[in-house]
């Protein structure tokens, strides 16, 4: 199976005018973008909610080999990994867009969809803050019921 827009030629820019687009036509505000050298992240405030999703992002030297384990060239190698950023980016639009349209439809809630990237107080996302303690709950031995509530065990 395919990566989503593995071949696109819509530049990073593009991609990020389009979230933001997205993004204020569904109500948010007050953007903010930071990239490093594994990842980048886009940053919003939305329904009272401060939201930062954070993507890794393909290093250069992930495309110094073809997939067959040949050398590629500095210059092949820098087109392969733009190549791969600008997916990643139209992967998020998709990923953002999906997530609001499902909202605005009643499918789900703006809670549920942007939980894991919602901002706490201290600067860290619930999701950073959960993932922690996921590994200490699947592994104490004891989980949680996966019956809906109100639902009696037999």
């Amino acid at each position: 199976m395919g990566r989503y827009a593995a071949k696109t030629s819509v530049s990073v820019a593009k991609s990020k005018a389009e979230i933001e687009r997205t993004l204020v036509r569904y109500g948010a505000s007050e953007f903010a973008y930071a990239s490093g050298q594994d990842r980048a992240m886009i940053g919003f405030l939305i329904d009272n909610h401060k939201i930062e999703i954070a993507i890794m992002m393909p290093v250069p030297q992930e495309f110094a080999q073809t997939e067959t384990g040949r050398d590629r060239s500095m210059a092949t190698m820098r087109v392969e990994w733009e190549r791969a950023c600008r997916q990643r980016w139209r992967a998020l639009a998709l990923v953002i867009k999906a997530k609001l349209e499902a909202v605005e439809c009643g499918i789900t809630s703006m809670q549920d969809e942007f939980l894991a990237y919602t901002v706490l107080p201290t600067g860290q996302t619930i999701g950073q803050v959960m993932a922690a303690k996921m590994t200490e709950i699947l592994t104490g031995g004891k989980m949680p019921s996966l019956l809906l509530p109100g639902k009696v065990e037999k």
